[in-house]
């Protein structure tokens, strides 16, 4: 079992939500954080909360050059690496094709821009974080857990098929970097996991008409939103328990997608 104290974990899309709130979690547990975002006012207030034990840097995940930044100031702040957390993420919804109900001709479409952003940053920005902190960690020694934020949205929901696109893909990441781990002799120290959320308490859905709210919850079994601590939580379980690797994990409440069955 892996100790979370003086564990150093790097975070992005840290300054606010699920990030925000594992790294507050993982202060709280004794370790030490490095926040990356692309708000520096965000980042600038998560410090304060946070205090010396994190580290922030602004960082746009789409960029090579960033995340090599962030995985160095990573090493050169606290020596190590040990959980690598790419929460960052974006959201652009809208259906790929929306035809008038009353002519039935598309009049609109989803747009190449709102398609390419949300794979840059959620997938690609995904790819850019792991790697870069990976490789630190594998030539530095360091043994520890890569999470990946993967969503119920990966079943495929309407009006998300660049969102839906970008989280299937992540929940298929588990088994692929496990397995070229395992093949070079390091699966058994860095291993590879995400986990699945299903309907969060963000301020997004928070502050939703109370109808909608009702909608979404009539199929949540425990009836109501997860909050982002349990999400949280739920993260540091999977680093501290070293037979938990190659797989998704599922927190939604006991979401039910199609019927309440």
């Amino acid at each position: 079992m892996l100790e979370i104290k003086n564990s150093v974990a790097v975070v992005t899309g840290g300054a606010s939500g699920i990030g925000l709130a594992f790294a507050e979690y993982w202060v709280r547990e004794g370790g030490k954080v490095v926040l990356a975002d692309v708000s520096e006012s965000a980042l600038t207030q998560a410090k304060a909360d946070i205090g010396e034990q994190a580290v922030t840097l602004v960082c746009d995940v789409t960029s090579e050059a960033d995340c090599r930044k962030l995985a160095e100031t990573a090493m050169g702040a606290f020596g190590k690496i040990n959980l690598v957390a790419p929460f960052a993420g974006i959201i652009k919804d809208g259906l790929m094709l929306s035809p008038d109900r009353e002519t039935g001709k598309v009049v609109s479409k989803m747009s190449l821009e709102q398609f390419r952003s949300v794979i840059d940053v959620n997938l690609t920005g995904v790819f850019l974080t792991v790697r870069e902190c990976a490789e630190q960690m594998i030539n530095n020694g360091d043994r520890g857990l890569i999470c990946l934020i993967s969503s119920t949205g990966a079943f495929g929901t309407a009006g998300q098929i660049n969102y839906s696109s970008t989280k299937a893909a992540v929940s298929v990441m588990p088994k692929v970097i496990t397995a070229e781990f395992f093949r070079r002799g390091v699966a058994d120290r860095i291993r590879c996991v995400a986990v699945a959320p299903g309907y969060v308490a963000t301020p997004l859905l928070e502050g939703m008409n109370e109808k909608a709210l009702s909608r979404i919850l009539d199929n949540v079994p425990i009836g109501r939103l997860v909050e982002p601590d349990e999400i949280a939580s739920l993260v540091g379980e999977l680093y501290r328990n070293e037979a938990l690797t190659g797989d998704v994990y599922f927190i939604h409440g006991g979401l039910r997608l199609s019927s309440k069955g």
